[in-house]
């Protein structure tokens, strides 16, 4: 009897001291998923193309604007530059100097001005036209950006006067400031075949691939390598 005793004690001692080896481990912890490198901060310098819907890239799919063509022209030739699109379609000369800080705040070393159009199609006094633009030239060179300017024309029925009066903005603007003057935008694009859209202002991808081939004509003397 005393032997039972003795041997009942002695399991039921083994059975509630188990040893630490013999426990279940606890879950480990998951590791968190280590979070994604942001990428390097790109630190070229920027041109702006500033303008309305010739700069946006009316009526043409994503990538075939002009300063789509552009960017690729500019990184087949070697230059470091990144090309901000700053084109609004319907954009006026006075919608432009509302939105000359937000382009400032791309601190631009050159800025592609290209707006003046939609003031001529809605008839505005070209006088107000060349007061706009001549803010924001003054503004962007303040800021110590490289101003190109970009000239435009208007269909002949808006009278000879008018269009005469128009063209003079871009040319003068030009002489008093010192800013190289692109004429005419869409030198070699308008009226040509398979280069407009069907409304006859905006071009398509090929006339904005030529576009772009005329607007580094006149940017490359203001770019380094």
């Amino acid at each position: 009897m005393r032997t039972l005793i003795i041997v009942g004690l002695l399991s039921l001692f083994l059975g509630c001291s188990k040893s630490p080896e013999s426990s279940p481990a606890p879950p480990a912890e998951a590791t968190p998923p280590a979070s994604a490198a942001s990428p390097p901060p790109d630190g070229r310098p920027v041109i702006v193309a500033f303008g309305d819907s010739l700069s946006a890239g009316f009526g043409v799919d994503p990538g075939e604007s002009y300063p789509d063509y552009l960017q690729r022209a500019l990184d087949e030739r070697g230059y470091r530059y990144r090309v901000i699109n700053a084109g609004i379609s319907g954009d006026t000369t006075s919608g432009g100097v509302e939105r000359l800080p937000s382009v400032l705040e791309h601190k631009p070393a050159v800025v592609i001005l290209e707006l003046g159009g939609n003031d001529g199609l809605r008839g505005f006094p070209v006088s107000l036209t060349r007061q706009n633009l001549e803010q924001m030239i003054v503004g962007l060179q303040q800021a110590g950006a490289r101003v190109l300017l970009a000239g435009i024309t208007l269909p002949p029925n808006y009278g000879q006067r008018y269009i005469r009066d128009f063209e003079r903005n871009y040319q003068e603007l030009a002489r008093q400031y010192r800013t190289p003057l692109i004429p005419f935008l869409l030198e070699g694009v308008a009226l040509e075949p398979g280069l407009m859209q069907p409304d006859g202002i905006h071009p398509t991808a090929a006339g904005n691939r030529k576009v772009a081939a005329t607007v580094l004509r006149y940017l490359e003397p203001l770019l380094q390598k």
